[in-house]
């Protein structure tokens, strides 16, 4: 099986005064599954994570719509409000879908760089666990040390990276990113996302990304790495099958089953395993 773990779809009109903006013309429109078939028809791909994009239970309710009518969405994650009191019920309501199989919390768009470790966060982390949601985290280099406590923390929780944690590339800047994703990848219970690494190097060559990308090899290993594609956000810097190139071309051969696909099966819960919702 060949996952994409990490695409999108939204409908334009919903979000007014969110991101994207006008002026991003190449994703300022709407986007769903009739949109992306094709491309994952055309690229081998079997199923994919669709991921949350807004901070609404709506927008969860919208994408879990979507995975009870398009069986080639195998997981969607989500989002809840976690530090509201009524977090730790809300868990268990949107548990109880058999796709959601993860919450992201976009801390990426939080002013409070250790929001994270906020206490008041324990009672949803903890019903995480119980339920045996995975958290995706939405970061950038700057909250990788309070993640990281996180992950010590919690270390039945798992957690996997989105893009990298966003690093530094059109900057040239790769050695403190990697110091910090270095103490992360040590983590057993810490995976990381082989996404968004275009868009964050801004279109440039794959010569560029490159050694971002095998960084996270590195350090994550073929067997926690994760293939994901952030279509459409894609679309800023690239091409869909010219991306999954990429990435084919970087990761060794022996790997592609599980950085394309074995890896999304086990962390996001995709082959049927039971979770440890029955209370």
């Amino acid at each position: 099986m060949r996952i994409d773990a990490h695409q999108h779809f939204w409908r334009i009109a919903e979000r007014a005064g969110q991101w994207p903006p006008p002026d991003l013309t190449a994703i300022h429109r709407d986007f769903g599954p009739e949109d992306l078939q094709p491309l994952l028809a055309a690229a081998g791909i079997n199923g994919t994570v669709l991921v949350q994009t807004m901070e609404r239970e709506a927008d969860t309710a919208y994408m879990l719509g979507l995975a009870d009518r398009h069986p080639f969405i195998k997981a969607v994650v989500g989002w809840t409000d976690f530090k509201a009191p009524h977090a730790p019920d809300a868990i268990a309501r949107l548990s109880a879908h058999p796709r959601l199989k993860g919450l992201r919390p976009m801390l990426q768009d939080i002013a409070k760089d250790d929001w994270i470790a906020d206490p008041i966060l324990a009672p949803a982390i903890t019903a995480m666990i119980d339920y045996d949601l995975a958290f995706d985290a939405l970061v950038l280099p700057r909250h990788l040390r309070p993640l990281l406590d996180l992950a010590t923390r919690y270390p039945a929780l798992r957690i996997v990276i989105d893009h990298g944690a966003k690093p530094p590339i059109t900057e040239g800047r790769i050695s403190s990113w990697r110091a910090d994703l270095a103490a992360l990848a040590a983590q057993p219970n810490v995976w990381c996302k082989l996404s968004g690494l275009l868009t964050e190097a801004g279109g440039r060559g794959p010569s560029t990304v490159r050694p971002y990308a095998e960084t996270l090899l590195d350090l994550f290993g073929p067997g926690r790495l994760i293939f994901g594609s952030d279509w459409p956000v894609l679309r800023l810097a690239g091409d869909y099958a010219d991306w999954i190139a990429q990435c084919r071309d970087i990761v060794p051969a022996e790997h592609h089953d599980a950085v394309f696909g074995a890896n999304a099966v086990s962390f996001y819960r995709l082959d049927g395993t039971p979770s440890a919702a029955s209370i």
